[in-house]
């Protein structure tokens, strides 16, 4: 996450976000050179929460909350066409911008970044944009969309601002986009994610053990919202010692999965009455397993290697989204919950 961090550094004096405001946020990260990390990123965020996340190794554009599903299935196959289309946008931009600063024939690493969106004040109603674009770690070129007119701080931009600035349409577009579109699209997202917040799913558990002497765990997995206690029980009263509680993390399908781990020995539980409680908030229930020799699931079973697959695509799906048109001079159309369009503005090449 190096260069989602120095374009946050570039951009961070440009705007703040009082306690009020509300935010949607898109950023663009194309890399050229050798480095271990994909050539392109998109990560769109609301209030600096990811909801959707794309990179040109897997291909796929992703949900990361639950309440981004409600837009429609159609959404996520033009998301993924876009990014893979914005893949080679951002391909080109790095080529022009080398080409600009004279490292044509450089091997080195190379970032070319984009970062835009708005924010909504809902006590004032006060509303900005941000349209902001950098070239290895340092601003490249930024729109004032109170002039509507581009500002370049480094000579290698004055094509681009000329080229810009001289289409009046395109910034009468950007206008629309940042005072009404982007304003538009983050309310409907806040809407979502105000309804999604009343939704709850109750937990899978199941306790797992490697062997007869190893420690057992409590998992739960598929539950909502991510507020979870896990509890070992010995005789009624809750115990402490001898536990560890893991992290929770996200399932693909924006539940959530979380572990405690008991270490405890064979004839201890055995001869005791254990238990695993699971109480996730807003479900007014709590789960409880029996540790008991019929109860506990070893490495051998398939079940094992479901859960270690949910496990595992759960961390994979950490980090986070988002898509815009390839072509900027596309008129905009009215946004849809079908896919068909998104809270996402056009691109342009520099």
């Amino acid at each position: 996450m190096y260069f989602f961090v120095l374009l946050i550094l570039i951009i961070g004096h440009l705007h703040t976000v009082s306690a009020v405001t509300h935010s949607l946020k898109y950023f663009y990260t194309g890399v050229s050179g050798d480095i271990n990390f994909p050539e392109f990123t998109t990560v769109g965020l609301v209030d600096n929460v990811t909801f959707i996340y794309f990179d040109s190794n897997t291909k796929t554009a992703v949900p990361k909350t639950e309440w981004i599903k409600r837009v429609g299935p159609g959404y996520w196959v033009s998301q993924t066409k876009t990014c893979i289309n914005l893949h080679q946008f951002f391909k080109n931009n790095i080529q022009v911008a080398k080409d600009r600063f004279n490292q044509s024939m450089s091997t080195g690493v190379h970032v070319f970044q984009w970062m835009y969106g708005c924010d909504w004040d809902d006590e004032t109603g006060v509303i900005q944009g941000f349209d902001q674009y950098g070239y290895d770690g340092e601003n490249f070129i930024s729109l004032d969309l109170k002039t509507l007119s581009w500002i370049a701080p480094k000579p290698q931009a004055f094509i681009t601002k000329n080229k810009w600035d001289s289409d009046k349409a395109d910034n009468e577009y950007l206008k629309h986009y940042f005072t009404l579109e982007c304003i538009e699209w983050l309310k409907k997202y806040l809407q979502y994610e105000e309804t999604s917040q009343m939704r709850t799913v109750p937990p899978s558990v199941s306790l797992l053990q490697k062997t007869p002497s190893s420690p057992v765990t409590c998992h739960a997995t598929g539950f909502y919202p991510s507020e979870v206690n896990i509890l070992w029980q010995k005789d009624g009263p809750f115990q402490h010692e001898d536990v560890e509680t893991g992290h929770t993390l996200p399932n693909g399908d924006g539940t959530f999965q979380k572990s405690v781990l008991l270490t405890v020995k064979p004839e201890e539980w055995k001869n005791n009455k254990y238990q695993c409680v699971v109480q996730v908030s807003g479900i007014n229930k709590d789960f409880i397993k029996d540790l008991t020799e019929s109860e506990i699931q070893t490495n051998r079973d398939t079940s094992i290697g479901h859960i270690i697959t949910v496990v595992v695509a759960g961390l994979l799906a950490i980090g986070a989204a988002v898509i815009g048109v390839v072509n900027r001079k596309k008129k905009s159309k009215k946004a849809s919950d079908d896919g068909s369009n998104s809270s996402n503005k056009s691109a342009s090449n520099v």
